[in-house]
Order: structure tokens, then C-alpha cells, then sequence
């Protein structure tokens, strides 16, 4: 087995002693970050089929890389994250793992004395870091499910797509797993509507697959938050928070705000001023940590700090035939 001391990943070499011949390697951080909190973010829902947390601790992640599908399994110790990988694409996941697990969030320069709250959670979360998965298609695919709906419907509609339309993932996983569709433009409508996916997040999706390659090099290709804003809001049908959330998930951008989130808005107001407030509110009050406001927004997240609930909880109704 090949150790890593520093932030990147070396080869890596075939496990000994198994049929099915992982590839496995070790990275040590430099400083002690939650990987665990880093990982567990990409997870779309319990029942997410392309990524799950088995019964010892292991996070299981199934990706389509650009080298092919690669199932992974992590175990993240309190100086070691080892990983074991399987299929065509395990060696890129294996190289791309230290920045899944938010080597390259660099917290230098945030400010959370600006706000008790946020002091006092960094102090206690000094480990908190914000992962990137580098794949910048599946980023954008798994946000459009979650336009306009409640997250048990987007992560209900996504589970059921890729569950059936995905590809089985390679290795032992503790439950059947499946990577993303190879062309999501083969998708039949009637499966988007058994899916429960309202029509213009299946078009959006749909348009964007034949752009798929372009997108990809465009965002890669551009430098800063606003630049692959413009890439993403080109898209028919990518709106501002979407965009956000690619940039969140694939590139670990601590600065990305999801404007136009129905509860983001509601809870960072509460949190800093004990009363809600809405996206222009929002926008004054991270702006004190403009290049962290990810950050601020993550460590709310971590502070416990809830609004109470004002009315019942949100029934979807469900127009599908079964």
C-alpha cells in the first residue's frame, strides 16, 4: 500500500489477497479536517443509490468518472483516510479523493469573529471543510432535480432515475448501488414522470446532456465564481441557485450562496439576527465574509441554531398514476 503524507494522493497499488483487485491507497492530511462532514455532503438523500454510510462507518460512493464508473469505499481515522477502489475508474478516484474530502478548502483570511455565533461554532468545528467531487455534469444534473421541490421529492425522483436507468456499481457494496446514467438524454419521458420529475427539470436536464462535453471545459475552464455563473445561467433553465449548488458540489467553492432558496435565507437570518430575512437581507449580512460565505453558511448549519417551526409540515401531493 502507498501512504501519502501530504495533500495529494500518489499511484497506488492493487490490494493484496482479493478477487476482485481494488486499488487502495492512504492520504493524511496535513491538519486534522472532517472528511466524514466533507463526504457525507455529497450524499442526495438516506436512500441516495450512489452513495450510503454501511453499518461500520465506511462511506460507499459510486462515480462515473472520466475514466469510467469506480465504486469507493472510505474509512476516515483520526490521522489516515484510507480508500479502496474498484472498476475502470478507480485510480481517478483515488487521485481526486483528497479533494473530496476538502484538501483544498482553504479557510486562511475567514474572519469568524465578525459574529458570536460563528466564532464559537469555528472554535469547535476548526476541522470543517468543504469537499469537491470534480464532476461537474453530475453536480449540475443532481441540483436540477432539486429546483422547485421539497428534497424528499427531488431526492425520491433521483434515487428512482438512477436506480433504474444508472449501471450497476463494480465491487462488494453493502447494498446495490448504481453509478449516473452514461446519456441522460436516453431517458424515456414516461420514466421522468414515474420518477415524479415535473417537465422543465427533465427538458433542462435533458438540453444540457447535448451540451454535456462543453459544459464540462467551460466550467473546469473558468476561474472564478462569477465566470462559471455565466457558463451554468447560459443553460435554458439554470437559474442563479442552481448554479450554486454545481459549485458547491463539484468545485468546493466557499464563497457559493444558493439565492433563491426557499430555507437558506430563513435560517442564516435567524441565526444572525434571531429573525428571518430575505435574499437581499441575506445578501448584507455574508457579505462581511465575501470569498467564505459557503463557509458561514455551513458552520450556521453546524451551529444547531433552529427557527421554530411556524405552521405544519409540507404534505407533497404526488399527480402520478401508479
Amino acid at each position: 500500500m502507498t501512504v501519502s503524507t501530504g495533500e495529494r494522493m500518489p499511484r497506488h497499488t492493487p490490494a493484496e489477497g482479493s478477487t476482485l483487485r481494488p486499488l487502495e491507497a492512504e492520504y493524511r492530511p496535513r491538519t486534522a479536517i472532517d472528511v466524514i462532514g466533507a463526504i457525507r455532503y455529497q450524499q442526495r438523500g438516506r436512500h441516495d443509490p450512489t452513495q450510503t454510510t454501511a453499518a461500520d462507518g465506511t462511506i460507499w460512493r459510486v462515480t462515473r468518472t472520466p475514466e469510467g464508473i469506480a465504486t469507493t469505499a472510505i474509512r476516515a481515522g483520526l490521522q489516515t483516510v484510507r480508500a479502496a477502489a474498484w472498476g475502470p475508474g478507480a485510480a481517478w478516484a483515488l487521485d481526486q479523493l483528497p479533494r473530496l474530502c476538502g484538501a483544498d478548502d482553504d479557510p486562511d483570511g475567514f474572519d469568524a469573529s465578525r459574529h458570536p455565533l460563528i466564532d464559537e461554532v469555528h472554535r469547535r468545528r476548526p476541522g470543517l471543510r468543504i469537499g469537491a467531487t470534480d464532476l461537474v455534469f453530475d453536480a449540475l444534473v443532481s441540483a436540477i432535480f432539486e429546483q422547485k421541490v421539497t428534497g424528499l421529492q427531488a431526492f425520491g425522483a433521483w434515487r428512482w432515475i438512477v436506480t433504474h436507468h444508472g449501471e450497476p456499481a463494480p465491487g462488494p457494496t453493502p447494498r446495490p448501488m448504481f453509478a449516473t446514467p452514461a446519456d441522460w438524454r436516453m431517458i424515456p419521458s414516461w420514466a421522468w414522470h414515474r420518477a415524479g420529475l415535473e417537465p422543465p427539470q427533465s427538458r433542462t436536464i435533458v438540453a444540457a446532456a447535448r451540451r454535456r462535453a462543453s459544459i464540462e471545459r467551460a466550467g473546469v475552464a473558468a476561474v472564478t465564481g462569477d465566470e462559471r455563473d455565466t457558463v451554468f445561467t447560459n443553460l435554458p433553465g439554470v437559474g442563479v441557485w442552481t448554479s450554486a449548488e454545481t459549485r458547491i458540489r463539484s468545485f468546493g467553492d466557499p464563497d457559493a450562496v444558493s439565492f433563491g432558496d426557499y430555507h437558506v435565507a430563513h435560517q442564516v437570518g435567524y441565526a444572525l439576527t434571531g429573525s428571518r430575512v430575505d435574499d437581499d437581507g441575506m445578501r448584507e449580512l455574508l457579505e462581511p465574509w465575501r470569498g467564505h460565505r459557503q463557509r458561514v453558511i455551513r458552520l450556521i448549519g453546524a451551529s444547531g441554531v433552529v427557527e421554530p417551526r411556524r405552521g405544519p409540515r409540507l404534505h407533497p401531493e404526488d399527480h402520478r398514476n401508479r
